[in-house]
């Protein structure tokens, strides 16, 4: 017998058919009954984000109405006049402090002038204005209510490197010598204090981005770190932190591929990043640094595909992370990058769904299986022709076009609905036919008022579904948000417990009680 504080609410999802066909496959398939269980509690959701790099240098430079729509893209948390979404309301938002490398020009050694990225310093001292166009972007995210910045580097400034340039010459060896980690340090904290005095908090610093690879072809601004260099620079951070009273919180490690959270993999001493940074037992615990979050982070690329692999990968990490108590995962960058084992490519522009419900299946699969408790899109406005953007623009400085992307939506289905301080609740499939193209989350705010759901359609037929809602739930309305071909978080308000679940599309449903 069903426990009594939950009773069953079961209505059909049914769709207007126009043809025979159709209309005899509604009335044959049974619908799939989920049922919700807010006593099962997960983990608690931290925030969804994106970064600026690295069209924030010049996107906050352009027209006034131009920046300010893809801000409301990007941010809002408010509603047209019909009820759908003006934005995604992004709650986290990273912004990338150059090495400097924009500052040198061709003498950086990196040839895509857009991929170089400035730094406050000037050679002399700081310049608290040479990045305003990235800050307009960051004030512009605070504005709307994303109100947690996480500052990040690709690179230690390049008055600092070994080799004065914002990649590393010798793969064997970081590219920032011990003698300047102190220096490192102060500057991260100069840098906060300085964005501090132009009104803008940095709640978070990421000092080190995807350490196991080698940055020695001037691509980007990058740079390699063995965990002993994590361990020694986070120490001098915490002491300056400490020492000037900064309550910016570390963020470690932006691990390449969450493979190197938990084993080492090809990259000996760069790997097994959980067990190096977080067991007691470890000469690299940095569990004890007050400035240290308890969190770890690390990027989805290259493990997503197939689905097998991705699910199987993400349990080990979860397995993992429990064996630190309490230890979250920041899935902290991603997007659609190489050839997914065949099933989408990362090159080429795809505005559409195709590129949309892939990333919804990743999304899914990094709050679902490995429980992370951020989740963050690699570069929120895009100039390149690959599957990066949310948003698209043309490739000038000044002024142009810009184009909304499925991704950008779908990724909306989840940040838009989904607060900081929401937990994720069990949900589960009771009984209908097998779904293998449905996936499916819950989430609750912190007084369990306001139940969120997330519902993922990757087939080409319609779903119908019934739901199994805690009593305290109200049933007479619910609000669904729906992404697909012809919508963008589209607003409908259902009455007499019908809900409408289209193929290929993602819903989010939201319930009073």
């Amino acid at each position: 017998m069903m426990p009594s504080f939950f009773k069953i609410s079961c209505f059909a999802l049914l769709l207007q058919s126009f043809s025979c066909q159709s209309q005899q496959h509604a009335a044959t398939e049974q619908p799939v009954v989920l049922h919700i269980d807010t006593h099962q509690v997960f983990q608690s959701m931290a925030n969804f984000g994106a970064s600026d790099a690295w069209s924030g240098q010049f996107v906050g430079l352009w027209p006034d109405a131009k920046r300010n729509a893809m801000a409301d893209l990007l941010f809002s948390q408010e509603l047209d006049n019909a009820g759908n979404p003006k934005g995604i309301g992004l709650s986290l938002w990273r912004f990338n402090l150059g090495a400097g490398s924009a500052e040198q020009g061709r003498k950086s050694g990196i040839r895509d002038s857009w991929r170089r990225a400035p730094t406050f310093w000037d050679g002399s001292g700081y310049d608290w204005d040479k990045l305003d166009s990235q800050v307009w972007l960051a004030r512009a995210a605070q504005k709307r209510g994303a109100d947690q910045l996480l500052m990040f580097l690709n690179s230690p400034p390049v008055h600092l490197t070994r080799n004065g340039r914002a990649y590393t010459s010798d793969k064997t060896e970081s590219n920032i010598a011990p003698e300047n980690y102190p220096a490192f340090a102060t500057y991260l904290a100069d840098v906060i204090e300085g964005m501090r005095a132009k009104n803008v908090e940095v709640d978070y610093v990421s000092p080190f981005n995807e350490p196991q690879w080698d940055w020695a072809e001037g691509g980007q601004e990058g740079n390699p770190y063995w965990n002993q260099d994590i361990f020694e620079i986070s120490k001098a951070i915490d002491s300056v932190f400490q020492d000037r009273k900064i309550a910016t919180t570390i963020d470690i490690a932006e691990a390449a591929q969450i493979d190197y959270l938990f084993k080492t993999g090809k990259k000996p001493g760069r790997g097994d990043q959980i067990e190096a940074f977080f067991s007691r037992e470890s000469p690299y615990y940095l569990g004890n640094l007050k400035s240290m979050g308890h969190a770890i982070s690390g990027h989805s690329y290259f493990t997503t595909s197939p689905a097998s692999v991705r699910v199987k990968k993400r349990e080990r990490l979860r397995n993992k992370l429990h064996e630190v108590p309490d230890l979250d995962y920041w899935m902290s960058e991603y997007c659609i990058l190489g050839a997914n084992a065949g099933e989408i490519e990362g090159d080429k522009r795809d505005l559409g769904m195709t590129s949309a419900l892939y990333l919804a299946q990743v999304i899914h699969s990094d709050l679902v299986d490995a429980q992370a408790s951020a989740w963050h899109w690699w570069t929120a406005i895009s100039a390149y022709d690959y599957k990066d953007g949310l948003i698209y623009i043309d490739k000038k400085e000044q002024d142009g076009n810009f184009y909304e992307s499925k991704m950008l939506w779908v990724l909306g289905n989840y940040s838009r609905f989904i607060r900081p301080g929401f937990k994720r609740v069990a949900i589960a499939q009771r009984s209908g036919n097998k779904a293998e193209q449905l996936k499916y989350s819950a989430y609750t705010n912190p007084d369990q008022t306001q139940l969120v759901l997330v519902l993922i359609n990757d087939s080409a037929k319609e779903k119908s579904l019934s739901l199994s809602l805690p009593e305290n739930f109200a049933m007479q309305s619910f609000k669904t948000y729906t992404t697909s071909a012809t919508e963008d978080l589209q607003f409908k308000r259902v009455e007499a417990q019908q809900i409408a679940l289209p193929a290929e599309s993602v819903m989010t449903i939201v319930i009073y009680n």
